[in-house]
């Protein structure tokens, strides 16, 4: 029984250790295996508790949404940008194979386009009668609050923002940051230096969640852990979120100071990182790149640069997409869940390429920690 308790409370001290920073996870759980790299990454055990298990929301298997006429208006980089629009669009094929829906109109945002020229493109599906009207990404919050209050019977659904006081508006939130501490701990697991990056596409509140999970996951592992963070372009310049080029410089640079896996939550600037990223990698030191959004190692896009595709943080819009197309068609917008987190299946981690497989139950262990309450991930670096 002594033997025990003096067990359990080393345990808690590792525990207590790797979450005392500002606004690190709360971790309540023991247990697990430890080790260190030779670079001197001392690594805590992973939590021990009951297992999880995610329940994304129900869409009756038989709906029929045929008669439902579906917009959708893009962010920067359109389908086929390997990331965040992809996984939009994902749940809009998911629409049109399971629910029947045929009457589908998808635009896309240019780089540096003005508000007008977004509200135009909103007005533009309302005046063709598509309803639901999708917005995709945080950009189309000042259009969709211009627009959806002059067309009343359009239903709008928004993607990653709000539009307060306009009832035909439905936010479809994520919580990234608890996604991103589990690609987190796989860096923090794999890491040979003890060193490890972050590459943003654009300093905002939202993408600062994906940096924020990320460094609390990988020091809950590695509390002596380093880790660099980059922004490709400043709030207000979307450009960051599609400029490979940049995204490169910015992976390069944090590999030349020593990083080995570099988390890219970038839209498009991403497959930039990965293939500087590839070009550092070498069989005996080698190089390893995360994700973001959509599992990037299944992207045809990325194919040659695959196999430094550690894992992708999945934010899973396509969830949200089909979820609200399925609500709108059953006229029950009500059962969506205010935020997509791990507890219905909003954001998670890929396993494509068996890259992670080894350290899959300890990613699993903390992720069953999140969605029971143990853990509580902040939103905030």
């Amino acid at each position: 029984m002594g033997g025990r308790v003096r067990r359990t409370a080393v345990v808690a001290a590792l525990l207590v250790a790797a979450l005392s920073v500002a606004g690190c996870a709360k971790d309540t759980g023991g247990g697990g295996g430890s080790g260190s790299s030779a670079a001197g990454c001392q690594r805590n055990p992973a939590p021990a508790g009951p297992a999880a298990v995610a329940e994304p929301p129900e869409v009756p298997p038989d709906l029929n949404a045929s008669n439902l006429k579906v917009g959708l208006s893009y962010d920067v980089g359109g389908r086929g940008d390997a990331s965040f629009n992809d996984a939009a669009a994902a749940g809009l094929d998911r629409a049109k194979s399971r629910l029947g829906v045929t009457d589908i109109k998808e635009l896309t945002a240019a780089v540096g386009e003005s508000e007008d020229a977004s509200a135009t493109r909103l007005r533009q599906l309302v005046d063709g009668g598509y309803s639901p009207v999708i917005a995709v990404g945080f950009k189309y919050e000042p259009a969709v609050v211009k627009v959806a209050p002059a067309a009343p019977n359009t239903k709008f659904g928004l993607v990653d923002s709000t539009a307060e006081g306009v009832p035909n508006v439905t936010p479809l939130l994520f919580a990234e940051e608890q996604g991103s501490f589990l690609v987190g701990v796989a860096a923090a697991l794999k890491t040979k230096t003890c060193h490890v990056g972050f590459v943003g596409g654009v300093e905002t509140p939202l993408i600062q969640k994906f940096e924020a999970g990320f460094k609390q996951g990988a020091k809950a592992v590695a509390p002596n852990i380093k880790i660099d963070t980059k922004y490709i372009s400043p709030a207000g310049d979307l450009s960051g979120f599609n400029d490979p080029a940049k995204g490169g410089e910015a992976a390069k640079g944090q590999l030349d100071s020593g990083a080995d896996v570099i988390y890219a939550a970038a839209g498009a600037s991403g497959s930039g990182a990965f293939r500087a990223i590839k070009a550092a990698s070498t069989p005996q030191s080698p190089k390893w790149g995360i994700g973001v959004d959509s599992d990037q190692y299944q992207d045809k896009n990325l194919a040659d640069v695959r196999d430094i595709i550690l894992t992708s943080m999945l934010k899973r819009v396509d969830v949200a997409v089909y979820s609200y197309i399925g609500a709108v068609a059953t006229n029950r917008l009500d059962n969506l869940p205010k935020v997509f987190d791990l507890k219905v299946d909003g954001v998670g981690y890929a396993t494509s390429g068996g890259n992670v497989d080894d350290i899959k139950p300890q990613l699993d262990a903390y992720k069953s920690q999140i969605i029971g309450g143990a853990i509580t991930v902040s939103p905030k670096p």
